[in-house]
């Protein structure tokens, strides 16, 4: 075989020396060398050959290809005690390597996970990723037993779930746009650029973003007016009479009374954006601690956990259908559905059980 191969080799290098290049088939640019280029790498090794020698005179390929493939190939020798290359060896690792290759799905090994996905997705709404974590947090299953986040999304591309893409609410409708901040033309208040810096960090409790969530934009309809803690993401929904400003102060209003001396510990600040509605919200920090900022106009990204909630409840009330036509108990599933939804930002554990017990940090004090 050695003999085979170099008579090979010298063929070729008199073959290019006569000018007949088409005579030669050198290494193609992203292919996988064979046994025989193994043997001729054993070969010049021994004749002491280095590998940019060998990569660049013999095989023409990459260097630290044949790096590597003396590195899988060395062969411990005399007990041990001495390491040399042997293409027996190489080759043995490099099909090893490539029967290990192909992609695997798991379908049928993981079924019990996968209807366990299915079901609290199509009954509770859950998103793959909160099914993926909370089977984990809980023990239902162990790591071996569950896919991840990534491979369930490819599965539902590769239809081996019982979800379509048509179903991720999110997954189709994404928007790459680049959010621009422009010239703040209406002043409320305090400016976003004026808030605390632990603001961002969410490590402190007490910190709220707030938004309205219209329904019919034609006629008079009541609003709803959402509510939620950037460190918990715990979501309040509260029915208002009107988008006034009237209506939207009287709602905190309330909620002050009911707090009492607990709400300047519990309302730190309040993040909202420059619509007419939250005109009058600056009034709260009289007598209060509270301080109310306003974001920059058309830049709702600036108080996003507050709008991918808005998107929550559009799963439930769609825009344009009249929040008149909902009752009480079905804006409350919706609150008990969003704060119930485990969240990977949370340790997959619920905003509701995070809010609690940083409510009860409060009344202890």
């Amino acid at each position: 075989v050695l003999e085979s191969i170099c008579y090979k080799r010298s063929t070729q290098k008199e073959a290019i020396a006569m000018g007949y290049s088409n005579h030669i088939t050198n290494h193609e640019k992203g292919k996988h060398l064979n046994y025989e280029d193994y043997v001729v790498i054993e070969l010049r090794l021994k004749d002491g050959w280095t590998p940019n020698a060998i990569a660049k005179k013999e095989l023409h390929c990459a260097a630290n290809t044949v790096r590597n493939i003396i590195k899988k190939g060395m062969t411990p020798l005399y007990n041990g005690k001495v390491l040399r290359f042997k293409a027996k060896t190489a080759w043995k690792a490099y099909q090893e390597n490539r029967n290990h290759s192909c992609r695997t799905y798991e379908a049928l090994k993981k079924r019990p996970f996968l209807q366990y996905v299915e079901k609290h997705f199509q009954e509770d709404q859950w998103s793959l990723d909160a099914c993926a974590g909370r089977a984990l947090e809980e023990g239902n299953f162990d790591r071996s037993e569950i896919l991840c986040t990534k491979t369930l999304y490819n599965y539902v591309d590769l239809g081996l779930l019982n979800i379509k893409n048509i179903d991720l609410p999110q997954k189709l409708s994404r928007n790459t746009k680049i959010h621009k901040a422009k010239e703040n033309k209406r002043v409320l208040g305090r400016s976003i650029e004026e808030r605390p810096k632990e603001v961002e960090t969410r490590e402190e409790f007490g910190h709220w973003e707030t938004d309205l969530v219209i329904g019919q934009k034609s006629g008079k309809d009541e609003v709803l007016l959402t509510l939620l803690e950037r460190k918990t993401r715990d979501v309040s929904i509260i029915r208002l009479p009107d988008k006034s400003a009237d209506s939207v102060l009287a709602a905190f209003q309330k909620m002050r009374f009911e707090l009492g001396d607990y709400f300047s510990k519990v309302f730190r600040t309040i993040t909202t954006d420059n619509g007419s509605e939250f005109a009058r919200l600056a009034e709260l920090e009289r007598g209060t601690s509270t301080k109310v900022y306003f974001t920059h106009p058309y830049t709702s990204c600036e108080k996003g956990s507050i709008e991918n909630h808005n998107g929550l409840i559009r799963r439930f009330i769609p825009k344009g259908k009249r929040i008149a036509d909902y009752g009480e108990d079905d804006i409350l599933a919706v609150e008990l559905w969003a704060n119930s939804l485990p969240r990977k930002v949370l340790g997959y554990k619920t905003p509701d059980e995070v809010f609690e017990a940083e409510m009860d940090k409060i009344y202890a004090a």
